[in-house]
């Protein structure tokens, strides 16, 4: 079978991308509410990156913190999605949602190795400043799942 076009693989990205975004930024935002009170702080956090560790210390919803901060997490998840595409989805082949939710979870693992054992701290993701390790377990298995379930659900359907 041969490979899909890039524009399908970036499309296909993009969508998977999304949907990883939208489900990893909700359970950092309650984890955030649950662990501090704010569904703010985690996000806020990410934008350590552009402001320091300063970012890490606000708790409100704001357009110089929580802003980036989103930004700055749906184009990493993005990143991972596109990696999952490029490893395990070149083709279009459709799959057990078990196996596509195990290579989430390899796209998972490799992010979270990634994130703290391969970048600098200027880079980490920045939720280690405001969340538990439980926590940043529950973002990391969301990670997993939704790209698995979101390249899952796209090749079951078209």
């Amino acid at each position: 079978m041969p490979s899909r076009p890039i524009e399908r693989i970036v499309a296909d990205s993009l969508w998977n991308g999304a949907v990883a975004t939208a489900a990893t930024t909700a359970v950092a935002s309650l984890c955030g509410e649950i662990e501090t009170r704010s569904v703010a702080a985690p996000l806020n956090a990410v934008s350590h990156i552009v402001w320091g560790d300063d970012a890490a210390r606000h708790s409100e919803l704001s357009a110089r913190y929580t802003v980036p901060g989103l930004l700055l997490n749906g184009a990493a998840v993005t990143s991972w999605a596109i990696l999952q595409e490029l490893l395990f989805d070149r083709q279009q082949v459709k799959k057990s949602l078990t196996q596509s939710i195990a290579e989430g979870a390899v796209i998972s693992g490799l992010a979270y190795v990634t994130d703290y054992h391969i970048v600098p701290p200027r880079l980490t993701p920045g939720f280690e400043k405001r969340l538990s390790n439980r926590s940043l377990t529950a973002v990391y298995a969301t990670l997993a799942a939704s790209l698995g379930a979101a390249s899952w659900w796209r090749r079951r359907s078209g």
